[in-house]
């Protein structure tokens, strides 16, 4: 499984995702994460849809993104691609801390939203 954390110094899920100049890309599974790929997500569009479209065109195959704030429409946008979008916390949360329960929800008795993006996964 594949999650995109929206972050400007990874170690702090603390980006919007409408704004978000970088997302680290790692993969999780029930063992364990690692960092895979750092995408650069800073080009900057005049047109609101058109920032939107790129932003996640960035983290195409990835299953989660996790930031730190989502508008309704790029909520939308990006639910309808299969990622399913999550706010941290704060701008404070910790990436490993995020990772870490993920890893564990995944490992053990996950949610119903975790455990359908684990079927997807498996189906596809």
């Amino acid at each position: 499984m594949k999650i995109a954390i929206a972050s400007t110094d990874q170690v702090h899920v603390n980006q919007h995702f409408g704004w978000c100049e970088r997302f680290y890309i790692y993969e999780i599974d029930a063992d364990g994460y690692r960092l895979i790929d750092e995408i650069d997500a800073s080009q900057k569009h005049e047109e609101e849809v058109e920032k939107l479209v790129y932003k996640i065109s960035c983290i195409d195959g990835c299953d989660i993104v996790y930031v730190t704030q989502i508008g309704p429409k790029a909520a939308n946008m990006v639910q309808k691609v299969g990622i399913y979008p999550m706010r941290a916390s704060s701008e404070e949360e910790k990436i490993d801390s995020v990772l870490s329960s993920l890893q564990k929800m995944i490992a053990g008795n996950a949610p119903l939203w975790l455990k359908r993006i684990i079927m997807q996964k498996a189906q596809s």
